[in-house]
């Protein structure tokens, strides 16, 4: 294993035990959707970057902004990240901590359509989607 994915899965374990207050809400609420034949995961190492939830089967990304996420530094390389991981194959969603805190039920209701394309209708079987180029995933040494 390279050093440099040993530094991303060291760092996605570093982000898993010190998740901030609205990474762990969001993590407890999504076990209330119920995804056939998948699962999220957090931080999960994608690429050059740790990903805040994913799930797989889906190819669907999760990432919580908190407000320095309105700086335009970060914003231009947040745009670049949601570019990078969507040429991927990725559908990437991302909310800002405050919906969390004010809005979980219309967070999860908007997470719940990205997977089956209504909110909270009934689960259904998730297809494998292909990759878009068909080239194997950088995260697994492709």
């Amino acid at each position: 294993m390279s050093n440099i994915n040993r530094f991303r899965r060291e760092r996605a374990k570093q982000l898993r035990s010190n998740a901030a207050e609205p990474e762990q809400a969001l993590w407890r609420a999504l076990k209330n959707i119920s995804v056939y034949g998948s699962h999220f995961r957090r931080q999960v190492p994608i690429g050059p970057y740790v990903a805040d939830f994913a799930c797989l089967k889906a190819r669907l990304l999760i990432e919580l902004d908190g407000g320095h996420h309105s700086h335009d530094d970060i914003a231009a390389k947040d745009e670049a990240r949601t570019r990078w991981l969507e040429s991927e194959g990725y559908r990437v969603i991302r909310f800002w901590n405050t919906e969390l805190i004010e809005n979980m039920n219309g967070v999860l209701d908007t997470i719940h359509a990205a997977l089956y394309g209504s909110p909270q209708s009934e689960a259904v079987a998730l297809p494998t989607p292909p990759r878009p180029d068909g080239r194997p995933s950088p995260s697994r040494g492709g």
